[in-house]
Formats: structure tokens, sequence, C-alpha cells
């Protein structure tokens, strides 16, 4: 097949339809191409619950081990069991899964040992290029003695590594109704909780890359409705929502209400600090709220603002030695799995801290959730830079307003805040405001919505 590349290979990852963008041939290319890039002389490969990810992973696996690395398959995985094994076995890895993108969908997810990233700046253009190469003159050269191909299984001490992590030892018993969106949370969940007092109730275990029951991206509100009217039916302690290869988690609490992954992040932040002597540097994206830093100072941290995106988040936290990093988009890092993002760490920090006291986690979290947040709204215009300066324009003279574009336009007063950034992708600008009160985020929404859409 003739390989368009510019549509598959994306900043962080490679993600496509299968088999119109890509299929076994060019995995198998990307295989060679990785182990080529990374030099190494063995790599971990594991693949989601799609139709097509134990064909692809093979292939690729093939490619490798053609190329003369040994290959150690773990078989059906989350991708931070995947980072897991990367980090434990000090092996660069490979995961194939296109996270909550429809069935047809699949991708790779790639990593040097350690877990470390791999993306546009740090190996995967070059992969690109050798693909791109090899698509044009054929297979790569086989190494002169080729490598093994082995199966591994993983989850007992993915399992085991996580609990080490967080202590859930002399937590009260928790009712926990968890939806797994026929996505990768039905394999690991089962063996996590094994051994923990919950009543685990779970929803959607099943493991299918169609995603029959609703797509499996908890951020987006139609897909917690489930697991909202289930907690509440069941008088639930909380829910816990994962995407499609959970590796991110969404909260719901007692109520049915969902929890912003801020107050997630500021609890998650205000234990890992705990947990190292009352001090450490945690990252935040600059679009989480400000009840983050806040949290993080007042428990004898330093708060470091980046720019949206996993691989600035991965970058900061190497650079500055970071105990946990969070995002607005329920991907939580921590410097004890590799600098690499586990919702399932996270979850399990949230049951600590819900399980060893006796409020509800409404209550608990009421401290972590301090301002009104609008939610990121997307407004399709036909010139990002000049409705950017447009707004920019109508507020930055005020009194008390600030602005900055670390990432996008920032834009700062003393009750409340907003960040304007453009899509990569697409004709949209995303916009997220943040205030004091309801009524304030409300009318800053409003007139910064009125300027971006403006005929």
């Amino acid at each position: 097949m003739t390989a368009d590349l510019s549509q598959l290979v994306k900043a962080y990852d490679v993600r496509g339809v299968v088999p119109d963008q890509w299929d076994e041939v060019l995995a198998e290319r990307f295989g060679a191409a990785f182990v080529e890039v990374t030099a190494a002389a063995a790599i971990v490969v594991g693949h989601d619950m799609r139709p097509t990810s134990p064909s692809l992973s093979g292939a690729f696996a093939r490619g490798a081990a053609g190329r003369g690395a040994d290959v150690t398959m773990i078989g059906l995985c989350s991708t931070d069991q995947l980072y897991y094994a990367s980090g434990a076995l000090d092996l660069p890895g490979a995961m194939f899964t296109a996270s909550h993108n429809p069935a047809q969908y699949n991708g790779i997810k790639m990593c040097r040992a350690g877990a470390a990233p791999v993306g546009q700046d740090t190996g995967l253009a070059e992969i690109r290029t050798l693909v791109e190469q090899w698509s044009e003159t054929g297979a790569p050269q086989p190494a002169a003695t080729p490598g093994t191909v082995t199966e591994r299984d993983t989850l007992t001490d993915y399992a085991a590594y996580l609990l080490s992590l967080v202590d859930l030892s002399a937590i009260r018993p928790l009712k926990v109704v968890v939806d797994a969106g026929n996505g990768m949370g039905g394999h690991t969940v089962p063996t996590v909780f094994a051994d923990l007092p919950v009543e685990l109730v779970p929803m959607y275990f099943e493991l299918d890359g169609t995603f029959p029951n609703h797509e499996a991206n908890p951020l987006d509100p139609k897909n917690i409705v489930d697991l909202q009217a289930r907690v509440v039916a069941e008088g639930a302690d909380l829910g816990l929502a994962f995407d499609g290869d959970a590796d991110r988690c969404f909260v719901v609490d007692e109520r049915g209400e969902g929890v912003s992954p801020s107050a997630i992040t500021a609890l998650v932040a205000a234990r890992e600090l705990a947990r190292n002597g009352g001090s450490g540097t945690v990252i935040h994206n600059l679009i989480t709220s400000h009840s983050v830093p806040e949290v993080v100072r007042e428990n004898g941290g330093t708060p470091v603002r980046t720019r949206v995106g996993h691989s600035f988040i991965k970058a900061e936290m190497a650079a500055h030695g970071a105990i946990f990093g969070g995002e607005h988009s329920a991907h939580y890092y921590f410097r004890d799995f590799w600098n690499a993002d586990t919702g399932m760490l996270a979850a399990l920090h949230v049951l600590a801290a819900l399980g060893g006291q006796e409020e509800p986690l409404s209550a608990l979290l009421a401290q972590y959730d301090r301002y009104a947040g609008s939610g990121e709204i997307n407004s399709t215009v036909d010139d990002q830079p000049a409705r950017t300066a447009a707004v920019r324009a109508a507020f930055a003279d005020r009194e008390g307003v600030s602005t900055d574009e670390l990432d996008g336009l920032t834009v700062t007063a003393p009750d409340w805040w907003f960040n304007l950034r453009a899509s990569n992708t697409e004709p949209l600008l995303r916009l997220n405001v943040e205030a004091r009160d309801e009524k304030t985020m409300a009318a800053v929404r409003d007139e910064a919505l009125a300027v971006i859409r403006r005929p």
C-alpha cells in the first residue's frame, strides 16, 4: 500500500484507520524502524482489545525481531501496564491502541526504556522517515541474527507495584462502581482491586473494541451518564470511569456528580507531597484550576505551570525532578511510575483518601474544588490568529489584567482568568474560563465568546 504518513504519524503517536491508512505491512516496518532509532537490543510490546490489535502488534514484533531485537510480548494490557513493563524491565516499549477512537482506528504509543516518551522531537520523526523510505524501496535489510519473540504476563506484577505506592491497608469498606467502557479497565481493575476492602460493581467489563455501549472517553459527559445513574442507584461511595486504554480515569462522587480532574490533581498532589515529607515539585498544565497551585503551596510544594500536552508534562517532570503532575484531561503522572501517566494509581489515591476518613467524597473534595469553571468550549473560526488578537484587544488593557502566551493566550484578573488556545488540527479555538463564583465565570465566558464568535 502507499503510505500517507502525514495523516498517520501524529505529534506523540501513530494513529489511523485500519486498513485504509495502515496495515500489517506498515506495522512491521514501524517495528523495524523503532529498533533502528532506539538502537534497542530488546523491546516489550503490548496491545488493547481492538480487533486489529493482535495482528498489528504481531507484525510490529516481527519487524523488530527482523532487525535483531528480542521482543517480549505482554499481550492484552492497559497503556500504563505497558509503561510499567518498560520501566520494570528497563526496555523500550510499544503499545497498540487508539485510546477512545472508534473501532476502525488503531495506533502505536512508543517509549524508550524507563517509559521515556517518543514524540516528534524524541525519535518519532526519524521513525516516520525510515518507514517512508522503506515504503518506497521495500523491506529493510534483516539483521544477521534475528531476535526472539517470547511471551510474558505482567498484570500481577503491575498490580502489586501500584499497590506498593499507596497505603490502602487501613481503609474502610467502600462500594465502587467502575465503568470500563468495554476497554482495558475491564482487564486490569479486577486484578488491582482483588484484595482491597472494596465491593466492586462492574459496568461494561467485557473487552470489546467495537465499544457497543458508549465511546470510551469519560471526559465527554454523555459517556458517564450510565455510571452516574448506577452510582446513585447502588448507593455507592464513588464511581470510576476509564478510557479505552485505561490510562485516564474520571471520578464520580456519591451524588452521581462528575469530579473535576483538577480537584483530583490537587488531592493527589497533597497526598504525594505528604508522602515525600511535605516538599517537592508538582507540574500542572496552564488550564488546570488555580486551586491546584494553591493546594500545592499550602502543602509545602512548588507548583510549575506548563503547556498542555503529555510531552510537555513529562519533560517538565524530568527537568524538575517533580514528584507528580496532573492535567485537566484526567492524565496523572508520577515520579515513582517513571514519570509516566497512570489513571489507576490516581484512582487508588482517591480510594485511600476516601477510605481513610468518614466523610463522603463530595465533602472530602470540597477543599480542592474552589472555583467555578466553564469546561472547554470549542468555537469554529475562519482565522484563529485574528480572533485571538481581537480577544486580547478586548481584555488586555483593563485595570488589574495581565496576559501571557505560554500556550495560546491566557488573560488573568484578580477574580477570574481564561485561556484561549488554537487547535493544531481543526479550525477551532478552545476557551477555558474560571472565576471565584458562577456568575462571574458566566459573564467572562459570554463576553469572550461574543468576541470569538463575532460575525
